[in-house]
């Protein structure tokens, strides 16, 4: 089974999402932290859309679920702001 790398920008172009460094990094000073007891799919910031994507990569352990768990680390760490 091949698998494949992806980056945090392609993950953020499948969300639909700015790609470009200043965008994803805005993102996430925008959402972050997190909290503990929510669900990353479940963030109230995300679109229907969005949400299942997040949930449907996860659940079949696919390509994209190291990126999606990269993106979940992410915005559970407090930035400064």
């Amino acid at each position: 089974m091949e698998h494949s790398f992806h980056r945090f920008s392609e993950l953020f172009s499948q969300l639909g999402l700015r790609t470009d460094a200043a965008g994803i990094g805005a993102f996430l000073m925008e959402h972050s932290p997190l909290p503990d007891d929510v669900l990353l799919a479940d963030a109230s910031f995300w679109t229907p859309a969005q949400a299942a994507l997040l949930r449907e990569e996860l659940l079949e352990d696919a390509d994209w679920a190291e990126v999606v768990d990269q993106l979940n680390v992410a915005l559970r760490t407090p930035k400064d702001r």
